[in-house]
């Protein structure tokens, strides 16, 4: 089957780019499960924090945040609910609670009290202040990937699933996929195959860009009474974080361990670790989990995402390492590689768009 584009990978950033790139091209997406949206999208607990990453990833959440307040043809629903995120600093942490405002913006310092009267079982023992970012705001995971996919068929483009590549190469100038679904052909393919796709660059002979999943899990807990309106709250260090979601709270020990990809499932002492962190820094006890659950993220040595044609290989547009931001920058990583498939200048400034190029690793 013949495209102009062949898009490797039905997650957030496979889904987001093909639809942006379809209004001007023939797109098909090629997704190695039954569905899109099984593995890192299927399983983040999605808040949009303005203020989350390094100054690349901060650049393309402010070049995010207008489709997200206004997402037009995506929805016609709010993509964003308001959460806010409470950030806890303890004893030995006031370095790291000053250099954490001093770096960014529209955040508020509170005092311990303040912290603890917007989530009552926060304790106060040894606890020096928090960090509020209040405009924090959970993404509507399942809306968002939805209003991509309306798009993108709406153009007249394709996903067909259950196609995991098992050959790519070139010739001709056009690259040829083999897959148990067919083979398809397209001058350009958009590699966005998340965990994987340092071993899709290998199928079709490119270097790689050193990509490391790390999992990251998560449980949920009985919601204690009145916590719907609580703000995710956790650690300045990143140890821990919890969250309410759907009637229950969520706990996350913050884990980045390093795996190969994989269908990933939660390690229970790492879960236990993180829960025991939970509990020493508010009054509540565990006594029941109700589910547990793992997910990728993928991280680049500099952790900032890959976006851009390889130096090495015409036509391969590199989609990856978005680690744990990529629903919060999917609009603006989809219209990048939009506007670099079509050959336009690309809307976000041209030091963020170095900043993601794969060159960077030559």
């Amino acid at each position: 089957m013949r495209a102009d584009v062949l898009v490797i990978g039905g997650g957030m950033a496979g889904i987001g780019a093909a639809a942006r790139i379809a209004p001007d091209a023939k797109v098909i997406v090629l997704e190695r499960e039954a569905a899109t949206g099984m593995h890192s999208t299927g399983r983040s607990a999605a808040i949009f924090v303005l203020n989350y990453g390094n100054a690349t990833l901060r650049a393309l959440n402010a070049a995010s945040e207008p489709i997200f307040r206004d997402p037009g043809a995506l929805s016609d629903l709010p993509l964003l609910t308001p959460r806010g995120e409470l950030l806890l600093a303890v004893e030995g942490e006031e370095d790291l609670l000053t250099e954490t405002l001093a770096v960014s913006c529209g955040m508020a310092r509170l005092t311990p009290e303040e912290a603890a009267a917007m989530v009552p079982v926060i304790r106060r023992e040894g606890l020096i202040g928090a960090i509020h970012e209040r405009d924090a705001s959970d993404i509507d995971v399942d809306l968002l990937l939805g209003g991509f996919t309306r798009l993108l068929r709406r153009h007249g483009g394709e996903i067909v699933t259950k196609a995991e590549v098992q050959a790519l190469s070139r010739a001709g100038g056009v690259w040829r996929v083999e897959t148990p679904a067919g083979v398809f052909e397209a001058p350009v393919v958009v590699n966005a195959a998340g965990a994987w796709a340092d071993i899709v660059a290998d199928l079709a002979g490119i270097r790689g860009i050193g990509l490391q999943p790390m999992r990251r899990s998560a449980a949920l807990i009985p919601e204690p009474d009145g916590a719907a309106n609580w703000p995710l709250f956790g650690s300045l260090r990143e140890d821990w974080y919890a969250r309410p979601q759907s009637g229950k709270l969520m706990v996350s020990p913050a884990d980045e361990d390093p795996v190969a990809p994989q269908d990933a499932w939660p390690d229970d002492m790492v879960l236990a670790e993180g829960i025991d962190r939970f509990e020493r820094m508010t009054t509540m006890r565990v006594t029941r989990v109700e589910r547990t659950w793992a997910g990728l993220r993928s991280f680049t040595a500099d952790r900032s995402p890959v976006a851009g044609f390889a130096p090495d290989a015409p036509g391969f547009l590199w989609l990856a390492g978005q680690g744990g931001y990529g629903i919060q920058t999917a609009p603006a990583l989809s219209a990048l590689a939009s506007d670099l498939v079509a050959g336009r200048p690309p809307a976000l400034d041209a030091e963020i768009v170095a900043a993601l190029s794969p060159e960077r690793f030559a």
